[in-house]
């Protein structure tokens, strides 16, 4: 069913069960964001940043909009006093949280949220708001290597007991989506570091660019039932052509 809402003085259409978020990115509406970002869009959430008002008729209310489903005409306001009154505070409980996260020391100052530093830090370092993204990329690759671990000001995003994990296939795609850059990872020519393991790296047999590494390119040839590849990406839309050019010739 087709529905109207109104964004911040915008008309938007859209269907009844779809996120507000998404709503307002379709309409070039900007609504702020550290966990529901491409290409790992959660629905949890998270970090509680993308708080708006909501009004229906003569009721308002505050929603987290990467979770709320649309099913009547409303009018939602993106930053309005109270909603920059409460994200302003949700950035700060961030910033307790993760002290050394760049972005959310950034986003504090952009969104003038309140000082709280006469309070004790609830982690002592670290840059993890314990969004999720990472564990998600990595149960999406079929892999599972890390979770979240323990509870109250102990969780935290890790490996089991910290040690090695076997199904680690040390692709990084953790870190890759994670947007606070929490996870460390560390490469050279022929190794990368991730999660206290190391992992041999392969490069294309053809350009000598880097491919992954070999437990990751074994992984997606296991998934696929293919041969594990030899060539970066290029190189191997190459051979394709290549091959189907050879099959016309003949």
């Amino acid at each position: 069913m087709s529905i109207t809402i109104t964004i911040d003085g915008k008309p938007c259409a859209c269907e009844s069960g779809e996120f507000l978020i998404d709503i307002a990115k379709r309409n070039s509406i900007f609504i702020p964001t550290l966990c529901s970002m491409k290409p790992i869009l959660l629905e949890r959430g998270c970090c509680r940043v993308c708080v708006v008002e909501l009004v229906e008729g003569s009721r308002s209310k505050m929603v987290v909009s990467c979770i709320y489903p649309i099913e009547r005409e409303c009018e939602v306001f993106t930053a309005s006093e109270k909603v920059l009154r409460e994200r302003g505070m949700v950035l700060a409980l961030l910033k307790l949280l993760a002290p050394d996260a760049k972005l959310v020391a950034q986003m504090v100052k952009a969104y003038h949220a309140p000082d709280l530093s006469l309070l004790e830090p609830t982690a002592e370092g670290g840059s993890c708001i314990l969004c999720g993204r990472c564990v998600d990329a990595c149960n999406l690759l079929s892999t599972s290597a890390i979770a979240a671990m323990n509870r109250g000001v102990a969780k935290e995003i890790n490996t089991a007991y910290e040690a090695p994990a076997a199904s680690c296939i040390g692709c990084a795609s953790c870190a890759n989506v994670c947007p606070t850059d929490s996870i460390l990872v560390a490469e050279n020519d022929t190794t990368r570091s991730i999660w206290n393991q190391d992992f041999e790296l392969a490069h294309c047999e053809v350009c000598g660019g880097l491919i992954g590494t070999v437990a990751s390119i074994e992984h997606a040839a296991k998934l696929s039932g293919n041969e594990p590849t030899t060539c970066c990406p290029n190189h191997q839309r190459k051979q394709t052509a290549q091959s189907f050019a050879n099959i016309y010739r003949s």
